[in-house]
């Protein structure tokens, strides 16, 4: 797995991408949806159609990397309604399944 610090920021795509895309696809997404580049240290998310595939795009130190993971059984459950930015928890949270209904501060930051 890769790390990913508190302050990295975690951007997800909500529409659905073709997972045959590589690093030049999926960069040129990163582009168009979000108005940016992958050099900027972000993560950027995608998933298929289905919701049983995600691909993770993100700057490692000397070149563009990609993170794959495929279900097996269910489906990555992320309901948002617009490409936004995203904390790294509840991205943790995404990736082992769990689904919150409200994610609340203790405190503020």
């Amino acid at each position: 797995m890769f790390a990913i610090s508190s302050t990295s920021k975690i951007f997800i795509c909500k529409d659905p991408i073709d997972m045959r895309n590589g690093f030049e696809g999926l960069s040129a997404a990163v582009i168009r949806l979000f108005d940016t580049t992958i050099i900027t240290g972000g993560f950027f998310v995608f998933f298929n159609k289905r919701k049983n595939l995600i691909k993770v795009l993100y700057w490692d130190i000397d070149g563009p990397a990609i993170w794959y993971k495929r279900l097996e059984k269910g489906k990555f459950l992320f309901k948002k309604t617009a490409n936004q930015i995203i904390e790294r928890k509840e991205f943790i949270m995404l990736l082992e399944g769990i689904t919150p209904k409200h994610l609340n501060r203790r405190y503020e930051v």
